[in-house]
């Protein structure tokens, strides 16, 4: 059926609504494809129904390419299983949680591999119904402290979730393979460019993890990648780390006066000038020759907040995604932290903590402070911080620092963190060289959950020889309505959206140009031949409204090819113009569906 503008649920706006910041944003709601329902929230019109419909089409075809079935659970949760798993916790304040009227505690699902396991526990109890793959395409809600840029953070969004179910690890290696390279596919035949990148599994688990980044500038991910092939989220990289250094020669630590130094650059210049070095010596101190102490709070998921100390080298700063990423595994509870700088409260609370003047002490068996009656607090370390490394780094006193301090034998640590920030030209962790450092947009992320889930739920079939084991799980996540996003914001110019033909609402714009009736009869004739020939149209039939608005409502739009019968229909053309390139050509009446069926055809 054509879709006569003047009919169509669509009213295009002039200006930027004043809340987008982000070029996606701004045309998908000024096109009549999205309208803001409340922050975080959107309302889908006819348009931006018919780009989303068309991704998901693309994402089924794909997953049941490979043999993935699709089912829909409900979006409204009851709490206990994922009071089981322990995440009704740890997703903190990440989740919508409410009652209904009898007190019974329910959420609405950020994420369903509790109910997945529980189904798939329901139904199946051999090794002979495995290996299962199944999917849903289902709206997710989070609780977004700030949600912005229109659908690329929202507090609803819509995604395509799906779970594989192995008897062993192998069969878990042929899933995740089978997923990923219809990952590869689905955003190959979107038009939308993704770079596979090694990532951390965060709260979800498991022993692998890939995301498919969309480069961007716009992007909130920062990934890296090496001539060589590696590739990685930033919070997934590991530092080349140094060898171990004797220092059974190394002189004392000697603690000097360096007033007025609270920071890593008053420390080089004073250091400079009160403590000059040779060449032989090493040269000029360097920000890179300090231990920088950076203090950390932690708000664990049970609301209790904890002081964490990192120390890294003092020309790096600390990447807090980093060090979120990092820090599980040494904190006494899992589940989603909030992570910031100490503030004046916290410090406070820690008096033996010297502003500007923090280190690590003197003592490989005194607290961290080196003072005492100082609190132990839990110290972390770059990786670059290893056995041997000689620091400069504070007294713990104001005005003073130490200078000769040796990692391993002056002082200790609790673990071993990656938490700096990952810079161009930093040695790829597997040797293929120096990295790059760009952004990027998640559309997907893929994990081997292993048997996380499967055992917290008792996940069981009975394996050949008639012996129970715990089923092994893999989970593929695509983000849909940030596709459509994403899509927008790649495919645009100063003008309006270009949607790529996979995707655009409809496969030709037909705009009737002008007043005289001849104009809107022969309009209408070539709008319903291209809808026979199998094309969806747009048909703009909008009898009083001008030759501009018109051409720019169907440059707004975005869809790929423009037909436009105005003027040229005295000499028998029409203009057909590509949206893309910008190119237009003239072409004869009676030739004109023709032409617009191949170009169509050959585009696809």
């Amino acid at each position: 059926m054509v879709l006569r503008l003047s009919k169509l649920f669509l009213r295009t706006l002039r200006e930027d609504p004043v809340d987008a910041e982000v070029a996606s944003h701004r045309l998908l709601v000024r096109a009549g494809y999205i309208r803001r329902a409340a922050p975080g929230i959107y309302t889908w019109l006819p348009l931006g129904l018919s780009v989303l419909r068309r991704v998901e089409q693309v994402i089924r075809e794909e997953m049941a390419a490979i043999g993935a079935q699709e089912v829909h659970f409900p979006a409204l949760l009851p709490k206990e299983p994922y009071e089981v798993t322990n995440r009704w916790t740890e997703y903190g304040d990440g989740i919508f949680r409410l009652k209904d009227r009898k007190g019974a505690d329910y959420l609405l699902a950020p994420t369903h591999e509790e109910m997945f396991t529980l189904l798939v526990k329901d139904l199946y109890s051999s090794y002979k119904d495995l290996p299962l793959s199944i999917y849903q395409i289902q709206n997710k809600y989070r609780d977004e402290a700030r949600p912005r840029a229109g659908l690329l953070r929202g507090r609803e969004f819509i995604m395509k979730d799906s779970y594989s179910f192995d008897v062993d690890d192998a069969g878990l290696d042929a899933s995740y393979a089978a997923h990923r390279g219809a990952y590869l596919r689905i955003f190959e035949r979107l038009g939308l460019e993704v770079i596979p990148v090694a990532a951390t599994a965060g709260a979800m688990g498991g022993s692998k993890s890939e995301e498919f980044l969309h480069p961007t500038e716009i992007g909130e991910d920062t990934f890296v990648r090496s001539a060589g092939g590696y590739a990685a989220n930033v919070e997934a990289v590991t530092t080349v780390v140094p060898d171990d250094i004797d220092f059974s020669t190394a002189p004392a630590a000697e603690v000097l006066d360096t007033p007025g130094t609270p920071t890593i650059d008053t420390l080089v210049e004073a250091s400079n000038r009160l403590v000059p070095r040779s060449e032989a010596d090493g040269g000029a101190w360097t920000g890179a020759d300090t231990l920088k102490n950076v203090v950390l709070a932690v708000t664990l998921p049970t609301g209790e907040r904890q002081i964490v100390v990192i120390g890294l080298p003092g020309d790096r700063g600390a990447d807090l995604k980093r060090v979120e990423a990092n820090i599980g595994r040494f904190l006494p509870v899992a589940g989603e932290i909030a992570l910031e700088a100490a503030n004046e409260d916290d410090l406070k609370k820690n008096p033996l903590i010297v502003k500007g003047y923090l280190g690590p002490g003197l003592s490989l068996d005194e607290p961290f402070l080196g003072l005492e009656g100082a609190a132990k607090l839990l110290y972390l370390v770059d990786p670059r911080v290893v056995s041997g490394t000689t620091w400069v780094t504070g007294a713990n006193e104001a005005g003073k620092h130490v200078y000769g301090l040796v990692a391993g034998r002056d002082f200790g640590w609790d673990g071993v963190i990656e938490c700096t920030e990952v810079r161009a030209g930093d040695e790829a962790p597997d040797g293929s060289g120096p990295l790059e450092t760009a952004r990027g947009i998640e559309m997907g992320h893929i994990f081997q959950l292993g048997r996380k889930y499967a055992e917290a739920l008792e996940l069981k079939v009975l394996d050949q020889n008639g012996k129970q084991v715990v089923v092994t799980m893999g989970s593929y996540g695509v983000g849909v309505t940030r596709a459509v996003a994403a899509l927008a914001e790649s495919n645009h110019d100063d003008k309006g959206l270009v949607w790529p033909r996979a995707v655009a609402p409809a496969d030709v714009h037909v705009v009737a140009v002008g007043r005289g009736e001849e104009i809107f009869d022969t309009a209408e004739k070539i709008a319903l031949e291209l809808e026979a020939a199998g094309l969806e149209v747009i048909y703009d039939d909008r009898p009083k409204v001008s030759p501009g608005v018109k051409f720019g409502d169907a440059e707004l739009v975005g869809v790929p090819t423009i037909l436009a019968v105005g003027r040229g229909l005295v000499d028998g053309v029409v203009e057909i113009k590509d949206r893309r390139t910008g190119e237009a050509e003239n072409v004869t009446v009676d030739k004109a569906v023709a032409f617009v069926v191949n170009a169509v055809r050959n585009s696809r």
